[in-house]
């Protein structure tokens, strides 16, 4: 994988190469797989109104919708939307407010770059950090984004955001700000390789099929290419 490199202040934030098989999460994987079938098209972001994922209804309370302004050297980001368990984890609301200053300049440096990573890459982002609750729980704090298009600009991103905890239960309240420890990134990448989605029991165009030789059949191996 060859990673890119950012620096937000004294940090070194690094991105990894990786194909859409790096998010894990079932429901993260299922938003990604609708936006992969867009983005096949014409091999650029879709535009956020073809955007219609199956049960977005049960995905709501972890999405946050973002208009985004990529006119000035830095994009700015305005918060459009929230869900309800984001909310709890940063403590507070933030619909109308610009990201940077919702999550405040302690975390803007570790958080802020990942946004801009997927605005000028066009390519959804996706990233895992450590973050410990108010009782010491490990808590691991997964974030899928998804960029749109308009007039060859990136102008939205959803963001999936997901928290999973090996102990079981966890505290979301406060999550981001409830101790003096900051998330501890595990894993950056753009995913920018393998951008289709194969529908299941199907075979993808142009792909070669190859035959084997049946034990004591006496017939040679066949390869077809299916267009």
């Amino acid at each position: 994988m060859r990673p890119e490199f950012l620096f937000a202040g004294n940090i070194v934030l690094d991105f990894a190469s990786a194909a859409p098989s790096v998010v894990k999460s079932i429901r993260q994987r299922d938003l990604l797989n609708t936006w992969l079938r867009l983005y096949a098209r014409e091999q650029t972001a879709p535009a956020i109104w073809e955007y219609q994922p199956a049960r977005l209804e049960e995905e709501l309370s972890d999405l946050i919708y973002y208009t985004v302004d990529a006119s000035m050297p830095t994009p700015r980001l305005t918060i459009q939307s929230e869900g309800t368990r984001i909310s709890r984890a940063y403590g507070h609301t933030g619909k109308g407010v610009l990201l940077d200053d919702y999550i405040g300049p302690r975390l803007a440096p570790l958080v802020m770059p990942v946004y801009h990573e997927c605005v000028a890459r066009g390519l959804p982002v996706y990233s895992v950090a450590d973050v410990d609750d108010i009782y010491g729980r490990i808590v691991a704090y997964e974030r899928l984004l998804l960029p749109f298009q308009s007039d060859g600009k990136v102008c939205h991103i959803i963001a999936s955001l997901k928290t999973f905890c090996e102990d079981g239960g966890f505290e979301i309240k406060n999550l981001m700000r409830g101790n003096d420890a900051l998330p501890r990134p595990r894993l950056r990448a753009v995913i920018d390789h393998d951008l289709f989605h194969r529908t299941p029991g199907r075979i993808a165009p142009a792909e070669l099929v190859e035959f084997a030789d049946q034990q004591g059949s006496g017939v040679p191996t066949e390869i077809i290419e299916l267009n």
